[in-house]
């Protein structure tokens, strides 16, 4: 067995200025192309890949960008699932940086391997390459004879070479599939049909199956471990403690649940920290410890003392990932090699740290005896506990070797355990001048980081090993770079035209609950806080919120998908003849200010609660690959962002989180889902962008300005549920 040393930390973003020649995406930093195509198989272009399915298509639409640039046929193109053993290493699937990345990536190498067949044919024609053709993906000379496909012309030619970065993707005319073909996503039919395909359906022979027993807090300890209930356990039945880690693993599900259910009842744990208070969110995050940055800073700090002056604060509480599907994994261990399929968004970041948590192992696992491989789940879009499951099914496969080991967790540990959606405080200030323009703006936010997925920090970031006996204390999160996105900070610089702006943010230097990546990341909450804020600025210049955001916009893909919307709405131009209690509300934002532009107007009936009726979404993400891709990215993303909005909140009382089922924690039900329409705006001439993650802070802003219209209260925290609207309705009428 080789070097264990843990790998080092892994950065966010690829480096580019190494010296090398710069390649697009991924390439750059998996230069070979044989680490991506293979063509072994006559009729079959085979596919590798980092990025993972999550449930938005990626692997439908680079299905369609390879079939594109190959000019084969789509259902001869096989995308395999990635896997640590064979493929590239593209770190995390997130950000919506897939089909950037990953696309960009297969685009240039597919773009190398078409010239070196056309090389090939053009000399067993003896004709120039520019006489060639390619139809069906089997090229033909001049006078029409067929002179092979991929797999004869490149049979003997070494493709683990570097991509030159040379060859020339097609251009926009050339295109036949690229936002025109309606291809069958890949992964629907066995979804649809009931077949195997998620993690939670494998089986492999002999398999065991495991459960955990945690304790409440990152912080509480084993008081009591019950000896007289484990000797009474059936005979088949394992269960040990290796510090606060209390592992069950049996060959009967049933006997493991059962025996889980039994333990846990006879358990006690030492309460460690008392949780903040839940009603003082507030409270807690102005006052605790802080790191404080600049994001962004121009023009004079001064501000004037004339003109008007609006102050606001909004507030985001934690959110769960709340997948309808609970995290599970499969480890094998055979005594030298380490096996683990799992539903990880980033399979090559979680065996980096498997290799760090098991480094202090009686015999380490080194990092090339580990092999990962990607099996669907319920996704997430986040950091939820699928590295968390993974290893606690390797610690329970490393004590029953030769045993696949599956373990599957608990609604209760979902929504418990899992890493949250950080808390999120937003406090604006602005002034406008005499002539009605922004002239002074600030943004100050509060919030823990938003990254602590596994492979970015010198410690592993899986929650076992936190637990374990000489435990290694989880990593505090971070946030990704600006250049990167951003964490807490994304989406906090305003996309106006403001000569004057700060931008502060309060990173949280505790964690009393466990915060990591959520969808958007604190996208969502400086959306709401900002788009929310433009339209009360709106009015108190006595203005229209649309002809506000128009004479401060400098972008015309801003305006053009803010008019694209509500030109293309049914229902828009009808808001005067609407009854009482209906309300129209509008926002907009790029992600990350690099990424895709969306627009949204939002049509909700306010009474005691909100029901959003209509949703009407426009978005430019550059070039289109998948037309339905988009759409359903953007459909999803509309319908997570109304549930978050409406219902979703994690609630805690000082010891332990209390929102640990659908009724605790509930969500968006089929019957609450809006009317949507998406209207998606092509640029065939410019890069593409990803979808998933565009909607999320537009839809929270448009349904907030909403029911500012509907109600005439405007409420400044979420999620807009009963309870939060009888206290803005409260704090209103206050004298």
């Amino acid at each position: 067995m080789t070097d264990a040393s843990p790998p080092q930390p892994r950065g966010f973003v690829i480096d580019r200025k190494d010296g090398r020649v710069q390649l697009p995406g991924s390439l750059h930093s998996n230069r070979r192309l044989a680490q991506w195509l293979g063509f072994d198989e006559p009729g079959v272009v085979k596919v590798y890949i980092g990025k993972v399915e999550l449930g938005q298509g990626i692997l439908t639409a680079l299905q369609l960008l390879v079939a594109e640039e190959l000019d084969v046929p789509l259902a001869s193109v096989r995308v395999h699932s990635a896997s640590t053993a064979r493929g590239p290493d593209e770190g995390m699937t997130s950000g919506s940086l897939s089909v950037q990345d990953s696309g960009g990536a297969l685009r240039q190498a597919c773009a190398e391997l078409r010239a070196l067949a056309l090389q090939g044919a053009a000399a067993l024609a003896g004709q120039s390459a520019d006489t060639i053709t390619i139809e069906a993906g089997r090229f033909h000379g001049a006078q029409g004879q067929d002179l092979g496909d991929y797999a004869s012309l490149l049979e003997g030619v070494d493709l683990d070479i570097e991509c030159t970065g040379t060859a020339r993707p097609k251009t926009p005319a050339a295109r036949r599939l690229l936002g025109q073909a309606r291809p069958e996503r890949i992964d629907l039919p066995d979804k649809v049909f009931g077949r195997a395909r998620f993690i939670q359906d494998l089986r492999l022979p002999g398999m065991q199956h495991g459960r955990v027993l945690r304790p409440p807090t990152l912080d509480a300890t084993l008081a009591h471990w019950p000896t007289d209930e484990l000797a009474a356990l059936p005979s088949g039945v394992r269960c040990w403690a290796d510090g606060r880690f209390i592992a069950i693993v049996s060959a009967s599900e049933r006997e493991a649940d059962a025996a889980a259910l039994r333990l846990a009842g006879k358990i006690k744990w030492q309460a460690g920290a008392p949780l903040p208070d839940a009603h003082a969110l507030d409270a807690f995050l102005t006052s605790a410890p802080h790191e404080t940055t600049m994001t962004a800073e121009r023009g004079d700090a001064a501000w004037p003392s004339d003109g008007v002056q609006h102050h606001a604060i909004y507030l985001k509480p934690y959110l769960a990932h709340a997948s309808i599907g609970t995290s599970c994994a499969l480890a094998l261990w055979d005594g030298r090699r380490l096996e683990v399929w799992t539903h990880s968004q980033g399979i090559h970041n979680l065996r980096d740290d498997l290799v760090k948590a098991l480094a202090r192992e009686a015999t380490p696992v080194a990092k090339e005896d580990i092999a990962v491989h990607h099996v669907e789940g319920a996704g997430c879009y986040g950091h939820n506990g699928a590295d968390d499951v993974a290893f606690d099914a390797v610690l329970m496969a490393l004590r029953c070797p030769g045993q696949p080991v599956r373990v599957l967790w608990s609604r209760a540990d979902e929504l418990t355990h899992s890493p949250l959606g950080a808390a999120h405080r937003v406090a604006l200030r602005a002034r406008l001048d005499s002539t009605g323009h922004l002239s002074h703006w600030q943004h100050e936010l509060w919030a823990n980081g938003y990254s602590s997925r596994p492979g970015r920090a010198p410690v592993p970031a899986l929650l076992a090993a936190s637990e374990r006996a000489n435990a290694t204390a989880l990593p505090l999160p971070i946030n990704p770079p600006l250049a990167a996105g951003g964490g807490a900070e994304r989406n906090a610089v305003p996309a106006y035209a403001v000569p004057n702006l700060q931008v502060i943010h309060h990173r949280l230097t505790v964690m009393p609950l466990r915060t990591s990546a959520i969808r958007a990341l604190g996208a969502y909450a400086n959306v709401f806080a900002i788009e929310s804020f433009v339209d009360e600025l709106a009015l108190q210049a006595g203005e229209t919120p649309l002809a506000f955001r128009q004479r401060h916009l400098e972008d015309p893909r801003a305006l053009t998908v803010l008019d694209t919307v509500v030109q293309r709405s049914a229902w828009w131009g009808r808001r005067a003849q609407e009854p009482e209690g209906i309300g129209h509300g509008l926002a907009w934002a790029r992600y990350k200010n690099t990424g895709a532009w969306c627009a949204v107007i939002a049509r909700v009936q306010v009474d005691e609660q909100v029901r959003v009726l209509n949703l009407d979404l426009a978005v430019d993400v550059g070039m289109v690959v998948d037309l339905d891709g988009v759409i359903n990215q953007i459909e999803g993303g509309a319908v997570q962002s109304v549930s978050w909005s409406t219902k979703e909140q994690v609630t805690f009382d000082r010891e332990a989180i209390t929102s640990n089922d659908w009724l605790s924690y509930p969500v968006l039900r089929f019957s609450e889902v809006p009317e949507l329409r998406v209207h998606v705006i092509d640029r065939p001439d410019e890069a593409p962008l990803g979808a998933g993650e565009a909607a999320q802070g537009p839809v929270a802003a448009a349904l907030g300005n909403a029911v500012f219209d509907a109600l005439g209260v405007r409420v400044r925290e979420l999620p807009l549920s009963p309870d939060t609207l009888l206290r803005a309705v409260h704090a209103a009428e206050a004298p």
